[in-house]
């Protein structure tokens, strides 16, 4: 029992992860109305939208018009990434994490690189191709990162078949493996930095204890955004990094229960990162 309490975060992030797969791929096969679409536009329960907002953005620079229900769907996950979540989607429900984590924990059991090793790209890389993704929707006419999306791939791959996806998505994994960890969703997808940007104040954050810390590092080893781990050791602080994928890794791999989950009003925010 304690392995599992150990553990429950990631638990719980694998089991949603299958859930919403899952309901997917049963309104496919058996026509349940749980949830219908995909992970950029659904209908939830029958009567609740729910809309991806960079998609939507694409969608919108392409020239389409927006009916009210795609706008209602967007402020409902606006509000939750917003207010709520941040980046939640990227490590509870997108399911490009699963590839990636089983990429840089096949890292670390091969001893492949070393936390310290320089980062081959820029985290910034996500943004400049937020920017390029939106300028090519509009030049184009085309929801430009919609059309080569890994995790656009990976649902309809599990839902209708992989065909080439595989080989994408397979690159993918050997592109974490062997050459950045954590390549993609720390430095290049552009739906993990618009989340960002969108969820910068949301309230639940990650809060470090330093006088419960023991320095053991195991928390910079597991962390796939190991920027925002600055002052860990240092100082008691809210981790505040809108980079911050709300995975709770750090949690389960801290002994000492130096790592904890907060709900954090946004002027406490603001004062720690003043």
């Amino acid at each position: 029992m304690s392995k599992i309490f150990k553990y429950r975060y990631y638990l719980a992030r694998r089991t949603t992860q299958l859930l919403v797969l899952g309901s997917y791929f049963l309104a496919n096969l058996y026509g349940w109305s749980v949830v219908q679409g995909n992970l950029s536009s659904s209908l939830l329960f029958g009567f609740l939208p729910l809309s991806d907002p960079f998609a939507t953005l694409q969608t919108f620079l392409a020239g389409a018009v927006l009916s009210a229900d795609v706008l209602i769907g967007v402020a409902v996950v606006l509000f939750f990434y917003g207010v709520v979540g941040g980046r939640f989607f990227c490590s509870w429900v997108c399911p490009v994490n699963i590839i990636t984590e089983t990429a840089a924990a096949l890292r670390r059991k091969l001893g492949l690189g070393s936390k310290d090793a320089p980062s081959l790209l820029s985290r910034h890389v996500r943004y400049w191709v937020i920017a390029l993704t939106l300028l090519l929707s509009f030049v184009f006419s085309i929801s430009a990162f919609e059309v080569i999306s890994p995790i656009g791939m990976a649902h309809r791959g599990i839902i209708f078949g992989f065909g080439m996806g595989w080989f994408f998505l397979l690159a993918l994994f050997f592109f974490d493996l062997f050459s950045q960890k954590y390549g993609w969703c720390g430095h290049i997808c552009p739906l993990g930095g618009f989340n960002a940007i969108v969820g910068k104040y949301s309230l639940i954050k990650i809060t470090h204890d330093v006088d419960k810390c023991i320095h053991s590092q195991e928390c910079f080893l597991v962390c796939p955004e190991v920027p925002i781990l600055h002052a860990v050791g240092k100082k008691s602080h809210i981790i505040t990094s809108k980079e911050c994928i709300k995975c709770a890794r750090c949690i389960e791999v801290c002994d000492s229960g130096a790592f904890e989950v907060s709900i954090v009003g946004i002027a406490k925010q603001l004062k720690e990162g003043a």
